[in-house]
């Protein structure tokens, strides 16, 4: 049987890889996960008399672009935060961000570009749906170093001028997974004048938006507004997930112009499935809440502190602006995981699993990506015997 070449050299996932490096060894006293972006606080008080008024809907099929009521939330959250106003041609909910992250290149990216293959660009490391989306479509992925000396974000700016000319499409996640960099406002309105320029739109992955230490990073909507730029340009993601502790309930939304989003939303009414009606009505309210978040923030900034204090004088440690990750440098990702383990029963993952060789190099393998997802308490755990086990 034949099967498609264009996935033949997907590396293996990174979460059953993890399991084949670590699973066969015993660890080294009680297990501490903090491996995989799960939030593991409080999930908002109203989720479930929401859903028990709501049980009915799961008898109907639900509207595949979201309740006018869920559109609305969407909209006016946008407001609040951004100072942007959307109309509902511009909006649709997804039924999980990552579905969304897939099918926008495939309803956006063209076949070619001035008679040659298109590039997708994307940081690395990074979210690995942005490269099987580029990979779907047949574009050619383009690796871009998101390192220290770049600040964790990737310097698109500086690729060549015939790459740039055939890129259709451009990811980029602020605050950055896995390593907490927040993409600053002059960041932003460099890479939209980039895509002014070469022809490109840009891809933001904005989903931990809401977890922050100082102040809230400036989106890519934002921005785009501010300086006027063509609204088609930027396509714009966020979801419930971490926002809101509800992986379970995937829901986020996609917004762009209106061409964009009749391309995407045509595309799901054939591809896409709608997020069931109980559900979107917990969004809706959960999107016009921010009580829930700003406690949950809250608990994440006790989490900051914390790691601030436990790898203070630590070469390389570099704080988070964002996110829920800690990016900690090791000599050797997969080592120290496996050191961890076995000695602490503490579990992260290698940073190469969320990173390809490019140029020779993988910018994850000196890396371990760490979540603070858990408890204070059991963060502090953790944390404190990775400290002692790979820094002591």
């Amino acid at each position: 049987m034949a099967f498609p070449e264009r996935f033949s050299n997907l590396p293996e996932y990174a979460f059953p890889r993890l399991r084949k490096l670590l699973d066969a060894h015993p660890p080294g006293g009680a297990p501490i996960a903090m491996t995989i972006g799960e939030p593991r606080h409080a999930m908002p008080d109203f989720v479930g008399p929401i859903l028990a008024a709501n049980l009915s809907g799961f008898g109907v099929y639900p509207p595949n672009d979201g309740t006018p009521e869920l559109l609305d939330a969407i909209a006016s959250w946008i407001t609040r935060r951004y100072g942007v106003t959307l109309t509902e041609d511009r909006l649709m909910v997804l039924n999980g961000t990552r579905e969304g992250l897939f099918n926008a290149c495939i309803a956006l990216c063209p076949e070619s570009k001035r008679g040659q293959r298109s590039v997708v660009l994307m940081p690395n490391p990074f979210y690995q749906v942005y490269a099987v989306a580029a990979l779907t479509v047949g574009a050619e992925p383009v690796y871009v170093p998101a390192t220290a000396a770049t600040g964790f974000l990737p310097d698109y700016g500086s690729l060549p001028k015939d790459v740039l000319d055939r890129t259709a499409i451009a990811y980029i996640c602020s605050p950055a997974n896995p390593q907490g960099a927040v993409a600053s406002a002059d960041y932003l309105a460099d890479l939209l004048a980039l895509a002014e320029r070469h022809d490109f739109t840009v891809l933001a992955d904005e989903c931990y938006s809401e977890i922050w230490r100082v102040a809230p990073p400036p989106g890519l909507l934002q921005v785009a507004a501010g300086q006027g730029a063509d609204p088609e340009r930027a396509v714009v993601f966020h979801s419930l997930s971490k926002r809101s502790n509800l992986p379970g309930l995937r829901s986020g939304f996609v917004a762009s112009g209106p061409d964009s989003m009749k391309r995407i939303r045509q595309l799901r009414s054939f591809a896409g499935a709608p997020l069931p009606l109980p559900l979107q009505r917990v969004a809706e309210a959960a999107w016009a809440d921010e009580a829930h978040v700003t406690a949950s923030r809250a608990l994440y900034h006790q989490k900051f502190a914390d790691a601030d204090r436990t790898f203070a004088g630590v070469q390389g440690y570099q704080p988070p602006g964002g996110g829920f990750f800690l990016w900690l440098p090791v000599d050797d990702g997969e080592q120290a995981a496996l050191k961890l383990w076995r000695e602490t029963g503490v579990r992260v993952l290698p940073g190469a699993y969320l990173s390809r060789d490019a140029g020779g190099q993988n910018p994850g393998k000196g890396y371990i990506r760490v979540a603070l997802v858990a408890t204070p308490e059991e963060t502090h755990r953790g944390l404190t015997a990775l400290r002692d086990c790979i820094y002591g």
